[in-house]
């Protein structure tokens, strides 16, 4: 919410993370445009209480990318560019649409922003490994990598060290 990411703001935050991308309060943009900080526009389908109950697309990364397109342009059509996107792994998806995503997050470069994935300990992964979420770094290590290969600039992790292995190999890859 915009009063929050203000608040934060005056106590030392220097990033806001909008999980709704300004669609759960028609302040945000108005708000990270005065704050002039980076803001990490994540998608998601619905609201955190009904997103996963059917999640249903048509074609994810058309829709994804035509979200984007539209909230982008909107920012910087106000002057804004500092920009992060957030495909929003597990935020009204199935696990098909997840995997879609990170297959293609390629694509989302077309947009000329940072993409931020956060899949760390997600049903993605501990429900194909037949695990619990804290159970789960294993395959967290490999989503991250997967994504890192396929056009990921940052991760949003629970563990740090594990992630930054995930990096110092992908960068020696490439």
């Amino acid at each position: 919410r915009s009063e929050v990411a203000i608040a934060c703001v005056e106590n030392g935050a220097d990033m806001i993370n909008d999980i709704s991308a300004g669609e759960n309060d028609k302040n945000m943009f108005n708000t990270i445009i005065k704050l002039n900080i980076p803001y990490i526009m994540m998608h998601m389908k619905g609201n955190p209480l009904t997103m996963q109950n059917n999640p249903n697309y048509n074609n994810v990364m058309s829709e994804l990318k035509e979200f984007f397109n539209t909230k982008i342009k909107n920012l910087n059509n106000k002057g804004f560019n500092k920009i992060i996107i957030d495909p929003g792994f597990g935020f009204g998806k199935t696990i098909d649409n997840n995997y879609t995503i990170l297959k293609n997050l390629i694509q989302f470069k077309e947009f000329n922003l940072p993409i931020l994935i956060g899949a760390s300990r997600k049903s993605m992964i501990y429900n194909i490994l037949n695990k619990k979420a804290e159970t789960s770094l294993n395959g967290t290590s490999i989503i991250n990598t997967i994504g890192l290969l396929n056009g990921a600039n940052i991760l949003r992790v629970h563990d740090v060290e594990e992630a930054m292995e995930c990096i110092k190999i992908t960068n020696t890859l490439k």
